[in-house]
């Protein structure tokens, strides 16, 4: 048994754990932990407090009582903010806090598009687009060059939690740009574990989405590769060796 641990920030999409615990079919244990939210808002101030170390502390020792073998930070939001320096000293900390292996979303995100060979990437974000280029400069930072990037209207995570594949493709499909090698979604408030490999087909091309990268991240950092086909081209393909 392989235990892994989420620290969730409040309540929208954290159903979409369970629902790929039981997709990888194998002996992989997902514990999501939610941390506190003083503001449910999409915006750069809000994003830097929900990813603050006093935050993130609060939810570490209950993950590290679980036996967790590796802990995810799950926001890319609530880490991408801090910049590429900050979200490595953000990672650092909850580290040492759970005694483990430990990353985020957004350093998900960016292993995860150099684990499928792409270098260049869509973005389609619910967030702002002042938030969204923020994400874009941390790929920028980490070796993947975002091609198009595409923001919403949403203020808080509560917005996309509630939309369903159609409204999910339709974002996947504004961002996409004929260069991308990949489309990115790093909402980890939208629900798209159920619906990765209907996104691959109707982009003829791979969808990274924040649940299904986070815990991929998760499995890495404990050296596990399962092939789970029904979690997208990620969790099937070969790593791809980049010069």
């Amino acid at each position: 048994m392989t235990s892994l641990g989420i620290l969730y920030p409040g309540h929208a999409a954290e159903d979409d754990y369970p629902r790929i615990e039981q997709l990888l079919g194998s002996d992989v244990r997902l514990t999501v932990v939610h941390t506190d939210t003083a503001e449910d808002a999409h915006r750069v101030d809000a994003l830097l407090d929900l990813g603050s170390a006093p935050r993130l502390a609060a939810g570490v020792e209950e993950l590290r009582l679980s036996g967790a073998e590796a802990v995810l930070w799950a926001s890319a939001g609530g880490s991408f903010v801090h910049g590429a320096q900050g979200a490595h000293e953000q990672v650092r900390a909850l580290a040492m806090a759970a005694g483990v292996p430990a990353s985020s979303t957004s350093f998900a995100f960016a292993h995860a598009a150099r684990e499928i060979g792409a270098r260049r990437v869509a973005i389609g974000s619910a967030c702002p687009d002042d938030v969204v280029a923020l994400f874009a400069e941390f790929l920028k930072e980490t070796g993947t060059e975002a091609v198009a990037v595409r923001g919403s209207a949403a203020v808080t995570a509560a917005e996309p939690a509630g939309w369903d594949y159609d409204g999910v493709l339709a974002l996947a499909r504004a961002a996409d740009h004929p260069d991308a090698d990949a489309v990115l979604l790093p909402d980890t408030a939208l629900h798209t574990a159920a619906h990765l490999t209907e996104l691959e087909k109707d982009l003829a091309k791979p969808v990274l989405t924040a649940s299904q990268v986070t815990v991929w991240e998760a499995l890495r950092l404990t050296d596990r590769r399962v092939n789970a086909p029904r979690l997208g081209s990620l969790f099937t393909r070969e790593p791809v060796i980049q010069a």
